[in-house]
C-alpha cells in the first residue's frame, strides 16, 4: 500500500481506499515529486459525498408520461404593445442607474469543436476589427457604464483548462479600458470521469480525468470564489448572465431586467422561436405551475403531453441568457437547493492499468454535467422574454458550417445593416440580396439601437467597408 509523504498525505490515501479508488495511485512509485503534488491536488478536488451521488444517477431516459403544457413568454412586442415594454425598459434602467446590476460571462469552455488551444473568448469574430469576443462584451459593458455613470461589476468563469491565458489576454489588453478591480475571475468546478463499474479515471499517470462542472456550477463558483459576498458588499441585487459564445448579446438589456424586476424574477430567460421541431436546443415547457427548461432530446421521448400538444408546439428555445436573482443564487450556492446531475457516456482517453494511453474507439466512461437552467425547477418568480433570433443569437460553436466563424460574421453584418438602414441610410445590397460591403458599429458608439438611431451622422454614405465608432 502507498504511504503519504505526511499525516495530510495518509489522511488523503486512506480517503481513497475507503472509496475504493486507490487505483489512482497506481503509478506512484514512478512519480517524482512535483508530479505527486499535483495528483494530490487532483484528488483533492474530488467531493466523494457528491461522487456516490455519481453512481447513482440513472440512465438519462425522461419518464414518458409528463405533465407539460406551453410556458407564458413575453413575446416580441406589436405596436399595441409596446407600451409595456416602455415600462420595463424603464424599470430597468432605474436598476442600472442605481448600480444594481452585474454582468457574468460563462467562458470555461475548452473550445473543441473550433479546434483553439486558447479561450473561446479571444477569438476574433468581428467582420472589420476583428475584436475579439471578449472585447466586444468588454465595450459593450463600458458602453452601459458611460451611458448610467456607474461601475458594473463583471464576473467571468473560467476553467482550469483556461484560466491562465484568460488573465493574461486580459492583462495584456488593458482590461480593454475597464477598471480591473472591477472584473473578477471566478474558477468553474471540475468532476471526474468514471467508468460504468464506478472507478475514476486517470488522463495521466500523474492526472485525474477532471472536466468542467457544466454552466451550472455558476453558482458553486460565485460562491466559492467571493464573489456573492462582493456582490453583496457592493450592493448588487441582479445578475446578467450570458455566455462568451453570443456575439450578439445585448448586455444589460433594460427591458429585459425591467421585466424581471418587476415580476420580482428569482430566475429569468430569453427565447427564440426554433428553426425547426428537430433544432438542437433547450424548451421553455410550464411543468406542474413552473417554467423549466427540457434538452430538446428528452422532449424528444416524451408521450402524453398535456392537451394533446406534439411536440412541434413547444419552440420556444433557450439561449443562455438569463436574470438572477442574487438572494436566489445565495441559496442555490448555499446548499438549500440542488441542481440535478446529468452524466453523457463519451469515449474518455486515459491511462491504462499497464502505464499505455488509451484512445477509445467508442464510448467508456462518464462525464457528468450539470445545466444553469435546471436552477429554474426552484424559481417561485420567472419571467420568460421571447426575442428575434438576428437580433441577439449568433453563438460560436463549430470550426465551419452552422454556427462558425463565417456565419457569426455575417450575421453580424446583416445586424449593423438593419441599424443602419433604419437611421434612413442606404446600404448597397448584391444580386441576392445580402449587403454588398462589411459594416460594423464599434459597442463604444451604441450597443443599444435607440442609442445608434439618435446619434447616427445623417450624412453617412456607404461606398465600401464601414466602421463606425
Amino acid at each position: 500500500m502507498v504511504r503519504g509523504r505526511n499525516s495530510s498525505e495518509g489522511k488523503l490515501i486512506n480517503l481513497l481506499v475507503q472509496n475504493g479508488q486507490e487505483h489512482l495511485l497506481l503509478f506512484w512509485d514512478e512519480l517524482n515529486d512535483a508530479e505527486r503534488d499535483i495528483l494530490l491536488d487532483d484528488i483533492r478536488k474530488i467531493d466523494f459525498e457528491l461522487f456516490k451521488r455519481f453512481l447513482d444517477i440513472g440512465e438519462a431516459d425522461s419518464p414518458k408520461e409528463r405533465t407539460l403544457e406551453l410556458p407564458p413568454v413575453i413575446e416580441v412586442p406589436k405596436t399595441k404593445e409596446k407600451k409595456k415594454e416602455k415600462e420595463a425598459f424603464e424599470a430597468g434602467c432605474d436598476s442600472i442607474g442605481k448600480s444594481k446590476l452585474s454582468v457574468f460571462t460563462a467562458a470555461g469552455g475548452q473550445s473543441s469543436r473550433l479546434g483553439l488551444d486558447y479561450p473561446k473568448g479571444a477569438f476574433p469574430v468581428t467582420p472589420i476589427r476583428k475584436k475579439t469576443l471578449f472585447q466586444v462584451l468588454a465595450e459593450k459593458i463600458g458602453y452601459m457604464q458611460n451611458r448610467f455613470g456607474v461601475q458594473v461589476p463583471w464576473i467571468i468563469m473560467v476553467s482550469e483548462t483556461n484560466r491562465e491565458q484568460t488573465r493574461a489576454f486580459f492583462e495584456s489588453n488593458g482590461f480593454f479600458g475597464l477598471t480591473k478591480e472591477f472584473v473578477m475571475f471566478v474558477e468553474q468546478g471540475s468532476f471526474p470521469a468514471y467508468t460504468p463499474s464506478g472507478k475514476i479515471l486517470l488522463s495521466e499517470k500523474n492526472r485525474v480525468f477532471l472536466s468542467p462542472s457544466g454552466h451550472g456550477g455558476t453558482f458553486l463558483a460565485l460562491k466559492s470564489s467571493g464573489a456573492l459576498a462582493w456582490l453583496d458588499k457592493l450592493g448588487v441585487e441582479q445578475i446578467f448572465y450570458s455566455q462568451v459564445d453570443n456575439v450578439l448579446v445585448k448586455v444589460l438589456d433594460p427591458a429585459f431586467i425591467g421585466y424581471h424586476v418587476i415580476a420580482h424574477g428569482d430566475m429569468s430567460s430569453k427565447c427564440v422561436k426554433k428553426k425547426h421541431p428537430k433544432e438542437k436546443v433547450g424548451v421553455f415547457v410550464l411543468e406542474n405551475g413552473r417554467t423549466v427548461v427540457i434538452e430538446y432530446t428528452e422532449l424528444e421521448k416524451l408521450e402524453g403531453l398535456q392537451g394533446g400538444l406534439g411536440i412541434e408546439s413547444f419552440n420556444a428555445g433557450s439561449i443562455a441568457i438569463h436574470m438572477i436573482d442574487v438572494g436566489f443564487a445565495m441559496r442555490l450556492a448555499d446548499g438549500d437547493l440542488r441542481l440535478p446531475l446529468h452524466r453523457a457516456y463519451k469515449a474518455v482517453p486515459h491511462i491504462g492499468r499497464d502505464g499505455s494511453k488509451i484512445v477509445p474507439d467508442g464510448p467508456n466512461g462518464y462525464k457528468i454535467e450539470t445545466f444553469i437552467f435546471d436552477a429554474l425547477r426552484y424559481a417561485d418568480h420567472s419571467v420568460v422574454m421571447e426575442v428575434l433570433r438576428e437580433e441577439e443569437f449568433s453563438p460560436l460553436k463549430n470550426k465551419s458550417g452552422d454556427a462558425s466563424p463565417s456565419t457569426v460574421a455575417k450575421d453580424q453584418v446583416r445586424f449593423f445593416t438593419r441599424w443602419i438602414e433604419e437611421a434612413g441610410i442606404a446600404v448597397p445590397k448584391d444580386p441576392e440580396g445580402e449587403p454588398k460591403y462589411k459594416t460594423e458599429i464599434s459597442p463604444l458608439f451604441a450597443s443599444l439601437k435607440d442609442d445608434f438611431l439618435e446619434k447616427a451622422p445623417k450624412s453617412l454614405s456607404i461606398e465600401g467597408d464601414t466602421y463606425i465608432e
